[in-house]
């Protein structure tokens, strides 16, 4: 360790975190001090030494109270994380209450898994954890495990051919494909596409059909058609276009002729107010089941809430 970094870290008491932190979401000095049960002066020294620390004033007098830099803001997530380090370090494991948490839930998660658990899932924090968040990255198999393994992400979120030793997994939901067109299509009849219409109406596929660029790394095709399916090619059926994401389809196909294929979770969350029609597709819909992937064998209250809270979101 540099003499710098030893140097900085003499400065640093847990007294001082918790004063950023207060002063972050109370943006008031004086009730800051009521709440940790300190003088004013006392708030006004840690506010001090916290800007002497970082090089940065961090919190900038406004009329409506004490303003956050954007240091400030960037430095948040770290000082909470550094907060529950010492609390896990010092007493064992802490209770995890919702209701006055500030811990943000960190998950990678492959499209379109936070399209189905985001809206239901914000409305329950809204009620039960109003100051805790989650962050959803885009992320999938061994990326996405490895990410995990590392600490550098609470939860994987997808479909996963293996699930090593260190990680543990649980069942979210089962999804299929179905297909999607819009309500009054001229070709679509009782619900059901057939082969030939499936072949030649035309299709918006979600996929990448090209090699990736050279800066996104690899993708693991054989995994990733083995997990989400195989996208067929525009010899077999007549496609318009590919893209990246099942809501930019979705919206597609609620404005055109195009069809597209979907998970049906997604479809069935929102067809409704699209204006689609859910239908089943001319063959054998491929299946895959979602998973939550945690590291085994680490005690996590926060974490434990937190699945029971994916599973309410599903259920909605």
């Amino acid at each position: 360790m540099r003499e710098f970094d030893n140097l900085q870290i003499r400065k640093v008491d847990g007294g001082l975190l918790l004063v950023f932190r207060e002063l972050l979401a109370r943006r008031q000095a004086s009730a800051v001090a009521r709440h940790l049960g300190l003088s004013p002066s006392a708030i006004s020294h840690a506010l001090t030494r916290l800007r002497e620390l970082f090089d940065d004033p961090l919190f900038v007098r406004r009329s409506h109270g004490l303003e956050p830099t954007g240091r400030a803001l960037d430095l948040a997530p770290r000082i909470e994380a550094l907060i529950q380090a010492l609390d896990e370090t010092v007493g064992g494991e802490p209770p995890f209450d919702p209701a006055v948490s500030r811990r943000r839930f960190r998950l990678g998660a492959a499209d379109p898994i936070p399209s189905v658990i985001g809206p239901p899932l914000v409305a329950l924090f809204r009620e039960e954890a109003p100051l805790a968040m989650f962050s959803i990255r885009p992320a999938f198999l061994d990326p996405a495990l490895r990410a995990v393994r590392r600490g550098e992400l609470d939860l994987a979120l997808g479909a996963f051919g293996y699930i090593p030793e260190a990680l543990s997994a649980s069942v979210l939901y089962e999804d299929r494909y179905c297909v999607v067109a819009r309500r009054g299509h001229p070709r679509i009849f009782g619900g059901r596409v057939d082969r030939a219409t499936y072949a030649s109406a035309g299709h918006v596929y979600v996929g990448n059909p090209d090699v990736v660029m050279v800066d996104q790394g690899n993708v693991e095709r054989e995994a990733m058609d083995g997990a989400y399916g195989v996208v067929p090619g525009p010899d077999l059926v007549r496609t318009h276009a590919y893209v990246s994401g099942w809501e930019t389809a979705m919206l597609i196909v609620a404005t055109t002729d195009a069809l597209a294929d979907c998970p049906e979770s997604l479809a069935r969350r929102h067809a409704a107010r699209l204006g689609l029609d859910v239908l089943e597709p001319p063959g054998r819909p491929f299946r895959f089941t979602v998973q939550a992937v945690r590291r085994a064998g680490v005690a996590d209250a926060g974490l434990d809430w937190f699945m029971g809270r994916l599973a309410a979101a599903l259920a909605m």
